[in-house]
């Protein structure tokens, strides 16, 4: 089968042939049609295996704590939808021929820019409802599961305005859409003039970073602070904390690249490391979303497979303007 793929951690994604993965017993075998980018694709290739430390700070071996080294070639990407093909051995909550979509991982060989992939019947996958089509339901995943557990934090806490700082993203586009639904005030941060759009999906003011420091830019519209902070782009300690500033005492500044733990933050205010807890219960209520059109998910681009390595390469620079599909239709190709 197809697949991107890279041989070592840093080294440069590139298209592979390799075996057609069998499934092991409580697994499916998905013939993937979509898969989509995710900033976490690239942090893994480099040598973070959960895609959400930063380059430098896994252990020596390259894997986290408790977790096998990975097997190269390393199959890059999580998200996908397609149909099942081929059900391992044992009870199984699938059947051939079901269209599904999910994320796959952080299992070693879980990559999902691929031709055909093995998850667990357990993992965050579920079926496609009616009314989505298979390629927002590839672009979902993490982006949804992301904004809508990074919003249960803030809301968890009482907290009534939001810094998003990334927001043109898809996690960032799937958040300003959900918070706006609970009644929370969003300020985007992005990079251009990006107002008309995220004014659509609910944001109350939309700030441009490239003109300033975000922090200044957020007083002028919330003048006392901001209650939440979101930051889905800082990889640094130092830019992280420079958003934080925005934030008042009592506030929360949350990180999605792992550096809040590290950050000198202005007094009063709680930082907080985001990780990920994918599961097919929250995948099922987001799907419903979509499908119903009460949550968009804004699609920049579609590339073919082999187009994925610059896709990556792209993605490194920031100001992503929605998610990035991968398309793997199968046409004509075992």
């Amino acid at each position: 089968m197809r697949a991107i793929a890279v041989g070592a951690f840093r080294s440069y994604p590139a298209l592979v042939e390799l075996p057609k993965p069998e499934p092991a017993p409580g697994e499916v075998r998905v013939r993937v049609e979509y898969a989509s980018l995710n900033p976490s694709d690239w942090q893994t290739a480099d040598g973070s295996p959960d895609g959400q430390l930063p380059p430098g700070r896994q252990p020596a071996d390259g894997s986290p704590d408790g977790q096998a080294p990975p097997v190269f070639p390393l199959v890059v990407g999580v998200d996908f939808a397609g149909r099942v093909d081929m059900i391992g051995g044992g009870d199984n909550r699938f059947r051939v021929g079901d269209r599904v979509f999910g994320r796959a991982g952080p299992a070693v060989g879980a990559g999902t820019y691929c031709d055909y992939v093995c998850v667990p019947q357990d993992a965050a996958i579920t079926l496609v409802p009616l009314g989505l089509d298979a390629r927002t339901a590839a672009a979902l995943p993490s982006a949804g599961m992301a904004a809508a557990q990074i919003l249960e934090t803030v809301v968890l806490r009482g907290h009534e305005s939001l810094l998003v700082i990334g927001a043109a993203g898809g996690v960032g586009s799937c958040l300003t859409q959900l918070a706006r639904a609970r009644d929370i005030r969003v300020v985007a941060a992005v990079r251009g003039d990006e107002r008309s759009r995220m004014g659509s999906l609910g944001a109350a003011a939309t700030i441009d970073t490239t003109r300033g420091p975000a922090a200044e830019s957020v007083r002028s519209v919330c003048p006392d602070g901001i209650d939440a902070l979101a930051d889905l782009a800082s990889d640094t300690p130092e830019a992280f904390a420079a958003h934080a500033a925005a934030v008042r005492p009592g506030g929360i500044a949350l990180s999605t690249r792992g550096v809040a733990g590290a950050a000198v933050l202005p007094e009063g205010v709680c930082g907080v490391d985001f990780r990920l807890d994918p599961n097919p219960v929250l995948l099922d209520v987001l799907a419903a979303g979509a499908a119903e059109g009460v949550l968009r998910v804004p699609i920049d681009i579609e590339l073919p497979l082999e187009k994925a390595p610059q896709a990556l390469d792209r993605n490194r620079t920031g100001g992503a303007r929605g998610k990035t599909v991968i398309v793997l239709r199968h046409h004509g190709h075992r």
